[in-house]
């Protein structure tokens, strides 16, 4: 009997054994994960990804996060007395009956359904949760960098379809970049998973070449940086100008003029309304904006012994250092193309140097030796623009070459002749025209390499045309010419 039961023991005794070390084998792999995952965490590998992929990931993550301020309506299937509107509370949770505070800090609308499922299973059996978003919270983005009005702007989503605000709708909202931002280098700064990670936005490409991809899509707490380019492009500031985050074109900027200028001070700029005839339907015509040209004018002009080669536009960055702009008025002058004047900011001081003594070789002397000399032709003529033409052309045949005067508009009876001195100052002086005369140092002067000739229009043009000023090529090389000279 003794013998029947210790076998009775002994068999029992090991199928309690077998059981728990299968429980064993079962629990045992979950805390060794989960000390490995603690690991991990103590020490997170840092990523290295490039600007196309970061892109990408900003893109692609497009789901919703839930946080402070969100109102979300809880349905669990057929059991209304627990569903209903609930707000998200400061600490990012929401309070339900039964299960009490869950966080929802951070989570997906997905991810706070299965949560909320999980954890009235314990009191339903397999209960259905959906969680939608009834108010979401207003988005919080910090811009700062070369933007107008740097700061931290609220975005108020449509609870419908809530479509998230992206770079450049931020940029518009803080007023658009200054003259010195790097497009190219717009970083976006975002919170994922605890850990701050960087996307680079190109926005000159997004105007270039239409990658809309470069647009990224902003969450709540993201910020926005626009670094201070490193070599200003004049060039490309008039593209930036005419997008709709660019640089702004309807305020007027304050600037201070100094040097061999007529009213050296601080001196008011407006933008130039482009286009003709009045307003029509509300709707404002667009602007173009305070040009360097603009600001000398206000000034009074330039004075005979200016240096207009080494002309310095010093401007503040963001971080209040100066930046100096080398500018060589002279090639602005020759070219006559408004699309190449230096666009200002608010702030900006311009120098206007006093030219130095002359060279003792003057590089004008040497033009007689070259086997053709260029010549601009502005103004009321055929063909306006720079004209070829062989070294001692005298004033006539350069306006002939340009193909003579427009019978209809063109002041025949005087011209102005402005011509570049070595030490960068510049000659101007008003020559009676007499296409009949041959050479002629007052009436029809020989000519040097880059001479610039003035045609300018007849008084009943000049009345036909009014106050307006005309914006062509033409128009422009002769409002850049009255702007520095007051021709």
């Amino acid at each position: 009997m003794n013998h029947i039961l210790y076998q009775l023991v002994l068999n029992k005794t090991c199928q309690i054994l077998t059981v728990t070390t299968s429980l064993l084998l079962i629990i045992q792999p979950t805390p060794i994960k989960a000390q490995t995952e603690n690991v991990e965490t103590q020490t997170p590998p840092t990523p290295t990804v490039s600007p196309e992929e970061t892109i990408d990931f900003a893109q692609g993550e497009s789901d919703y996060t839930l946080g402070s301020g969100d109102q979300i309506r809880l349905d669990i299937f057929q059991v209304e007395e627990y569903s209903g509107d609930y707000p998200v509370l400061v600490d990012g949770s929401i309070s339900l009956p039964l299960v009490g505070n869950l966080n929802v800090d951070g989570l997906t609308l997905k991810e706070a359904s299965n949560l909320v499922s999980q954890e009235y299973s314990t009191y339903l059996k397999r209960p259905i949760v959906t969680v939608g978003l009834v108010a979401p919270r207003p988005l919080k983005i910090g811009i700062s960098g070369e933007v107008d009005n740097a700061g931290s702007y609220e975005v108020t989503l449509d609870a419908a379809s809530p479509n998230f605000p992206t770079v450049t709708d931020m940029i518009e909202q803080a007023g658009g970049i200054t003259t010195l931002a790097d497009v190219r280098s717009v970083r976006v700064t975002r919170t994922v998973d605890g850990k701050e990670v960087s996307y680079n936005s190109d926005l000159w490409s997004l105007l270039t070449e239409g990658r809309l991809r470069q647009d990224i899509s902003l969450r709540d707490g993201d910020t926005i940086f626009i670094p201070t380019v490193d070599e200003l492009d004049t060039g490309e500031l008039t593209r930036l100008s005419e997008a709709s985050f660019g640089i702004q074109t309807d305020k007027p900027v304050k600037v201070a003029v100094v040097g061999e200028i007529y009213r050296p001070g601080s001196h008011t700029v407006q933008p130039e309304q482009l286009g003709g005839g009045n307003q029509n339907n509300g709707q404002q015509r667009a602007s173009s904006p305070p040009t360097l040209s603009q600001a000398v004018q206000a000034a009074g002009g330039i004075k005979p012994l200016a240096n207009v080669k080494e002309v310095e536009v010093r401007r503040r960055t963001w971080d209040g250092t100066e930046k100096v702009l080398a500018v060589d008025l002279w090639e602005l002058i020759k070219a006559g193309d408004i699309g190449k004047d230096v666009i200002l900011q608010d702030g900006d001081r311009i120098v206007i140097p006093k030219a130095t003594a002359l060279a003792v070789e003057d590089a004008r002397i040497n033009s007689t030796l070259e086997s053709q000399i260029t010549v601009n032709v502005v103004g009321e003529v055929v063909n306006p623009g720079a004209q070829t033409v062989d070294p001692n052309t005298p004033l006539n045949q350069a306006i002939l070459a340009a193909g003579g005067f427009d019978n209809q508009r063109a002041n025949k009876g005087k011209v102005e002749l402005v011509r570049l001195n070595n030490d960068g100052t510049v000659d101007k002086r008003q020559i009676q025209v007499d296409l009949a005369q041959g050479i002629d140092e007052e009436t029809n002067p020989i000519l040097r390499n880059q001479d610039v000739v003035v045609v300018s229009r007849s008084g009943l043009t000049s009345a036909a045309d009014g106050a307006g000023t005309v914006l062509s090529p033409v128009g422009g090389a002769l409002g850049i010419l009255r702007f520095i000279f007051g021709f």
